[in-house]
């Protein structure tokens, strides 16, 4: 019997530690959208002790040995292998037009990119795009919820947290030997915060809070994602443009 992986330990974790120590987070909150504030704001401060520990040096040192093309194939056969998340969103989503266009683009990428190490489909015009369950839900009109900050995993909310175990179930490197997927999700893990290095110096140059921050910025980052680049409301394009700044929102 093969073992799930690293990947798919990890959201359970993450869940199970949130349900374990919910009941203890009732201190009160300057945020309504917010009622674990206290609990969230220890959740943060557990993840960016990881990240600057651990993560961040790592990442420095891969980038300083890892040519530039050999990142981008690892960053291409990643976005690859997790892009049957996005198709399948797509066909819940009613995107039949998307659907297509996406699973063109996982062809293309897979075959005439070697299994995803390069990216040929960009260059025909089929663009990268972004979906998953907790955009889906929003599509269907599920408020947001609670924000959430989970351990290991970030930002997220009682919308979001099935994602992960949809893109888990949906990502072939799941259902490889532990022995192949712990290690290739280490790699993942490295080469993600490598991507992320500038995008973490532009969050800590920029915010007084950093929590504040990441979690407004991420509830608009997903607001726009569900309305895909146009939410209603005025002011938005102020404060998120696009994939550069969502960046930021992934380093927790």
């Amino acid at each position: 019997m093969k073992l799930p992986g690293i990947r798919a330990v990890l959201p359970a974790l993450a869940v199970l530690s949130l349900l374990l120590v919910t009941g203890c987070s009732s201190t009160a909150t300057t945020d309504p959208g917010d009622p674990h504030e206290a609990l969230n704001r220890k959740f943060y401060a557990f993840n960016d002790t990881l990240d600057k520990n651990i993560l961040e040096p790592v990442a420095k040192k891969y980038v300083a040995v890892t040519p530039d093309p050999m990142r981008e194939s690892v960053t291409n056969f990643f976005d690859n292998v997790s892009y049957l998340n996005t198709i399948a969103n797509d066909l819940l989503q009613g995107k039949v037009g998307a659907f297509f266009t996406d699973s063109g683009r996982f062809v293309v990428n897979s075959t005439l990119g070697i299994g995803g190490l390069f990216d040929p489909a960009t260059g025909i015009g089929l663009e990268q795009r972004e979906e998953d369950l907790g955009q889906t839900f929003g599509v269907w009109g599920a408020g947001e919820g609670a924000y959430l900050t989970l351990p290991f995993l970030g930002p997220s909310s009682y919308r979001d947290l099935p994602s992960p175990a949809m893109g888990m179930l949906l990502n072939p490197l799941t259902y490889l030997s532990a022995v192949v997927t712990i290690p290739v999700g280490v790699v993942n893990a490295v080469n993600t915060r490598a991507n992320l290095l500038d995008a973490s110096r532009i969050r800590d140059q920029a915010a007084l809070d950093p929590y504040t921050f990441v979690r407004e910025a991420w509830r608009q980052q997903r607001e726009y994602q569900i309305y895909d680049g146009n939410p209603p409301g005025d002011g938005f394009d102020e404060f998120i443009e696009g994939e550069g700044d969502a960046a930021i929102l992934r380093v927790y």
